[in-house]
C-alpha cells in the first residue's frame, strides 16, 4: 500500500485508451483500473517498466528517472 506523498516510479497520462495491457503484464499487480488515467500503487510499483514497454498508447511515462535504469543504485 501506498504511503502519503509516496510516488510511484511511473506514470499513467490521458493518453491511456483504458486496453488493460499493463494490467496484466504488471507482475506487482501495482495498476488499477479506477478511472482513467489508471492508477498506480506506488508501494506495489517496482519500476520495472515492463507496463511502459507494452502500452500500445504510449500512455505511461516514468516520472523517476533512476527507476527501471540499467545500472541505477
Amino acid at each position: 500500500m501506498s504511503r502519503p506523498g509516496e510516488t510511484a516510479p511511473v506514470a499513467v497520462t490521458q493518453d491511456c485508451t483504458g486496453c488493460g495491457a499493463c494490467l496484466l503484464t504488471c507482475p506487482e499487480h501495482a495498476i488499477r483500473p479506477h478511472g482513467r488515467p489508471l492508477d498506480i500503487l506506488a508501494g506495489l510499483c517496482t519500476g520495472c517498466l515492463e507496463c511502459l514497454e507494452i502500452c500500445p498508447a504510449d500512455a505511461i511515462v516514468v516520472v523517476d528517472g533512476d527507476h527501471g535504469a540499467p545500472g541505477a543504485a
